[in-house]
């Protein structure tokens, strides 16, 4: 009888990614899942049926907030309270939306007109994706507070433009964060779909009479659509799981409406859990914002793969249709340009100058220079953030590498359900919001390993690192798998032919035809774990001495009443944006690859 040889190299590219998938996603969210369906030991729908009854969380008549009310001198807009779940939803919506159009037209623009000046604006819409975390609202705040905020100093005091005084916060203060921080998703991803599309598409199209707006609406549109759509979605998750901007307001302001969204109630609760005792409440709100990303997810593979998008070849094989702009049109383009970048630039040019000057304390401007908080930076607590962020993130970096190596070899070189499953995983983290992940983590570490290295209760630095090494795991899986795309599979089969197996075609073949996606992944994989704000801010308060850089910054902005802890928290988040351009730097020229975020 013939044995069946087995092949090593297949089983462990494929088992190695599932174990990885099963202990760190499916497990831990079928334990949340199965809480929040639990009353008293049975199975009920009692605590989805009580948060959706209770005006708390949605809540159709508002009785609370403020929009566009005026009192004395001073229009507030705050926005209104709907419940914590209509509020997450509305502000995630309002987020997309406004993110959608500055993407879009930007996006347009710079793929499409030639002018001078434009290769400037490229790098500097770079800018808004610097990560601020909770400091970026901090800054908006303090720009808007209605008697010592510089744009109302500026607009109402000194040019005397506004009516009134204007008082954004709340809702509306952490949608106008969002906007700032996520529309550059938008941008890329619409701009790479309309590089890759086929000119001759559109010249057909002009040659049948489709011309302007309409070429547009009809060809243009439609084939960047994918890319769009994308970017959008990713926008709407975003914006649900975002913890900073809400943290950052009530940080400034204390504002109750900065309270009222799902990621920060389900922090809240997990805050008061720190005996190790999540509440069904918290579990089954977990399972709904869990729920709405998903489907989010689920929407984007499901939508492209509907439709048909295909151009004749692909990018790289033609000069863009770029036309020439002058006159009138180039002026609108500069303005447009120009407000926002200085708009969109705010909270990074904001947290500079938080960290260098006595802003925090002084008033509408700044007064003195200082490298106080800089040096602060050394004392022990804060460096101890910054060696903690980096051990984490290094150990995170390895593991992502080779999970997210070994599902896009399986994905990129075998077919079938499996390498199907690879892939929706491989991708799905980008869909996870950070807050769930890290009360299943707390859940399911906790029931099972207690009192042992993994208990996040003894010390929650191994389950950071997986934590991290699974959110971050699509920017390596995906730069990977870019790679192998380009290596064509007959030089693998040359190789084996010769006398090579697997293992010796994949480090003498395959892995130095990729170095440089390797490399390009592990450095993005890096500078996102080193932000990495909602797990670290909710499993490093499990113990302080363990915590990473956007923990420390989290509590000094949150207890920013101690004069000068904003500033400190501010010259962490320039240490951090130093990083990431560093990152920005390598992947543009050392490595000759474009620095893209979460495309599909």
């Amino acid at each position: 009888m013939r044995r069946r040889h087995v092949d090593l190299f297949l089983l462990v590219s494929y088992l190695a990614p599932l174990i990885f998938f099963i202990f760190l996603f499916i497990l831990p969210l079928s334990l949340l899942l199965s809480s929040s369906f639990l009353y008293y030991g049975k199975p009920s729908l009692y605590w989805f049926t009580s948060i959706f009854s209770d005006t708390y969380f949605v809540n159709f008549n508002p009785r609370t907030g403020y929009l566009f009310n005026v009192y004395g001198d001073t229009m507030y807009i705050w926005g209104l309270d709907y419940g914590i779940i209509i509020n997450t939803l509305i502000v995630a919506l309002a987020t997309t939306i406004l993110s959608t159009v500055m993407g879009l037209i930007s996006a347009f623009i710079l793929a499409r007109y030639d002018f001078p000046g434009k290769s400037l604006f490229r790098v500097l819409l770079y800018v808004p994706m610097l990560a601020t975390p909770f400091v970026n609202a901090y800054v908006l705040g303090k720009l808007f507070h209605p008697t010592s905020g510089l744009i109302n100093y500026i607009f109402y005091d000194l040019l005397h433009i506004l009516p009134y005084r204007i008082d954004l916060n709340g809702l509306v203060g952490i949608s106008i964060a969002q906007s700032l921080s996520y529309f550059p998703i938008v941008y890329l991803n619409f701009q790479a779909s309309l590089l890759n599309i086929d000119p001759s598409l559109e010249e057909q199209a002009e040659n049948l009479g489709a011309k302007g707006f309409s070429l547009f609406r009809r060809v243009t549109f439609p084939l960047a659509l994918p890319g769009l759509t994308a970017g959008m979605i990713i926008t709407f998750i975003f914006s649900m799981e975002d913890l900073s901007a809400p943290i950052g307001f009530i940080g400034y302001s204390g504002n109750p409406l900065a309270k009222k969204v799902m990621s920060y109630y389900i922090f809240q609760s997990f805050s008061e859990a720190m005996r190790g005792v999540i509440t069904p409440e918290t579990s089954a709100l977990s399972v709904i914002l869990l729920s709405i990303s998903i489907v989010g997810f689920m929407f984007i593979k499901r939508y492209v793969s509907l439709k048909t998008y295909a151009s004749l070849s692909r990018g790289g094989r033609w000069n863009p249709r770029v036309r020439r702009i002058n006159g009138f049109k180039l002026l609108v383009v500069y303005i447009f340009l120009v407000v926002l970048v200085l708009v969109g630039s705010m909270p990074q040019v904001g947290t500079v100058i938080l960290a260098s000057t006595d802003w925090v304390v002084s008033g509408v401007t700044p007064k003195n220079f200082s490298l106080e908080y800089f040096y602060r930076l050394l004392h022990p607590s804060v460096s101890r953030a910054i060696s903690n962020s980096v051990i984490y993130s290094s150990i995170a970096v390895l593991i992502a590498v080779f999970i997210g190596a070994s599902s896009a070899y399986c994905v990129a070189r075998f077919k079938g359900i499996l390498a199907s499953i690879l892939d929706i995983l491989s991708t799905i983290p980008v869909a996870i919001p950070g807050i769930v992940l890290a009360v299943g983590y707390f859940m399911f570490f906790t029931s099972l390993f207690r009192w042992t290295p993994l208990d996040p209760l003894i010390d929650p630095a191994p389950l950071l690192v997986l934590a991290y090494s699974f959110r971050r795991l699509p920017f390596a899986a995906r730069s990977i798998f870019a790679g192998l795309q380009q290596v064509h599979v007959s030089l693998e089969e040359a190789a084996m032919n010769l006398g090579a197996n697997r293992f010796q075609t994949l480090f003498r073949i395959v892995i130095p035809l990729i170095s440089m996606n390797i490399f390009g992944g592990a450095i993005l994989t890096f500078v996102y774990c080193m932000s990495e704000s909602s797990t670290s801010v909710t499993l490093g308060a499990l113990r302080w001495d363990r915590g990473p850089i956007t923990f420390y910054i989290n509590q000094v902005v949150y207890g920013s009443i101690v004069v000068g802890a904003a500033s400190i928290g501010a010259a962490l988040c320039v240490l951090l944006m130093t990083i990431q351009i560093l990152a920005i730097i390598i992947s543009n020229y050392a490595l000759k690859q474009r620095f893209a975020i979460y495309g599909f």
